[in-house]
């Protein structure tokens, strides 16, 4: 069973318009079993086991009203457990990183599409049972739940093998509800088996940060030798590096934290400096994971003739009036729009030929409103992954 949602003649999740009841949740939300909520309500706790048993609820983070991550927005509490439907596999959640998309979704910078909605979209688990028709993967499987949930298959971006721009694509933890909880459904086509080289926490950042990185490297056209500027260095930025480097690639690092210019320098960076440096020399390609919109100038000034500014976000701030003369002599600005599930079987296949480490700060469940908090405020070293199991 889902968590509610209404949905508009096109099928896609759209906002409740809720009163409140006294605890704070919507008039129309189910009660949950043994409710505990982090904000100071606290109510009489059933024992796990009884409460597993008899109500099948689990332990999740929702948002119903989008607010600053500094309210502490997510409610964390007990909800009832998800019901996969035909083709979908219901899996128990061990790992979910923690994207700087879930911050945009909670914080609303991203149009709310369905309340309450459960976050994240980089989950690592193990499939519990499979849904009518769910044949792919066997109980016990373990996998990844990434953020495309699902395309329509049939539209001509499917077609043409750019189902990442399908327009009625739905996306996990922003449509359908993602992994800051104990059990998550997903379609089982959209779902990647994943090795067990490494542990839940070290995989789960490459289900979005890695996947999405590893596509905005594809598509800025950095070729093998050339000069690489990444602009950002959380999560995505610090598993790009890696792949850049095993293609011998230079790679200049641009953030304003002096914590992630060291990680950079540890991970092989030729360079690190502020937002704003110029670099020892000029860029045949950069990449932008940071969401302000002033980082496309400060990189079309440090490109080469003929390169490729790409844009790795899905929200960003209002980029500058732009000076023809930094776009011309061909320079390019490109936006990267979610992935494929090529992109993703791709880089988890190179990943592991590498291999990639990722560096993670793990936080349990329960305190999913202090990792966005950290995340906001660039105090995390790598990539924030909340521990389920």
């Amino acid at each position: 069973m889902a968590l509610p949602s209404r949905t508009d003649t096109d099928g896609l999740p759209q906002p409740l318009k809720v009163s409140r009841r006294p605890d704070g949740f919507p008039d129309d939300a189910p009660r949950p079993c043994g409710l505990y909520v982090r904000s100071g309500l606290s109510l009489e706790i059933p024992p796990r086991s009884s409460v597993r048993s008899e109500n099948k609820c689990m332990q999740a983070c929702a948002l119903f009203t989008p607010a600053p991550v500094d309210s502490n927005p997510l409610r964390c509490g007990d909800y009832p457990d998800p019901e996969p439907a035909a083709c979908e596999v219901l899996v128990r959640v061990n790992a979910c990183g923690v994207c700087r998309t879930d911050l945009h979704v909670t914080e609303g910078e991203l149009e709310q599409r369905k309340s309450p909605i459960v976050p994240g979209h980089q989950v690592v688990g193990i499939v519990e049972r499979c849904g009518p028709g769910a044949t792919r993967f066997a109980p016990g499987a373990r996998v990844g739940v990434p953020w495309l949930h699902h395309t329509d298959g049939v539209c001509p971006y499917c077609r043409s093998g750019r189902e990442n721009l399908c327009e009625k694509a739905v996306f996990t933890g922003w449509m359908v509800d993602g992994g800051y909880a104990e059990y998550v459904a997903a379609h089982q086509d959209f779902v990647y088996a994943l090795p067990e080289s490494a542990t839940d926490l070290h995989l789960a950042p490459l289900l979005c940060a890695g996947i999405i990185g590893f596509r905005t490297l594809r598509v800025s056209g950095i070729e093998r030798g050339g000069a690489l500027g990444m602009y950002g260095f959380g999560a995505a930025a610090h598993v790009a590096i890696q792949v850049a480097r095993y293609w011998d690639i230079r790679v200049y690092a641009f953030t304003r934290d002096a914590r992630h210019r060291s990680l950079a320098m540890d991970l092989g960076a030729q360079w690190a400096g502020d937002s704003f440096d110029e670099p020892p020399e000029k860029l045949d390609a950069a990449m932008i994971f940071a969401p302000a919109g002033e980082l496309v100038i400060a990189a079309l000034k440090v490109l080469k003739r003929g390169g490729t500014v790409a844009l790795g976000g899905i929200h960003m701030s209002p980029i500058p009036p732009l000076d023809y003369d930094l776009l011309y002599h061909e320079r390019v600005v490109r936006s990267v729009a979610n992935n494929t599930r090529r992109d993703g079987e791709d880089f988890l296949k190179l990943a592991a030929e590498i291999p990639i480490h990722t560096e993670v700060q793990e936080f349990p469940l329960a305190d999913a409103n202090s990792a966005l908090n950290a995340l906001k405020h660039d105090a995390v070293r790598g990539a924030a992954v909340l521990r389920v199991r």
